[in-house]
């Protein structure tokens, strides 16, 4: 015997496709565009205010507050230091005449002007 149901059925919902999101190349480029903003601001902004150091109105050392040398034929920054402060650590005069002269590298040229600071140069 077969049994017919004769009851109305609930709501029909229609079935949907389960889709995959698709990105297209622009769609990528958004993404990538939106995720970089920030490390581009950032960066910006340190270029923008990093020049503030380089700029100061410091006018520099005051007058008389160092004295300047002619490095002749065989003078290195060595002998320099030892000849104007023996009693010193040459070391330390070393990293002193390098600082006030923003010397790039310990390689000097003959003819070269060099300043050496005063406390080096007071007993002299």
């Amino acid at each position: 015997m077969t049994t017919l149901n004769l009851a109305p059925r609930s709501a029909f919902v229609p079935r949907v496709p389960a889709t995959r999101l698709r990105l297209t190349t622009r769609g990528r480029r958004v993404l990538a565009t939106i995720a970089a903003l920030p490390a581009v601001i950032a960066l910006a902004v340190a270029i923008v205010s990093g020049g503030g150091a380089l700029a100061s109105e410091d006018g520099g050392a005051p007058a008389g507050s160092f004295e300047e040398i002619t490095v002749m034929p065989g003078d290195t920054l060595w002998s320099i230091a030892a000849s104007v402060a023996p009693a010193d650590d040459p070391r330390d005069v070393v990293d002193a005449i390098v600082r006030l002269n923003a010397l790039p590298s310990g390689s000097l040229a003959v003819g070269e002007t060099l300043s050496i600071p005063q406390e080096y140069t007071a007993g002299r």
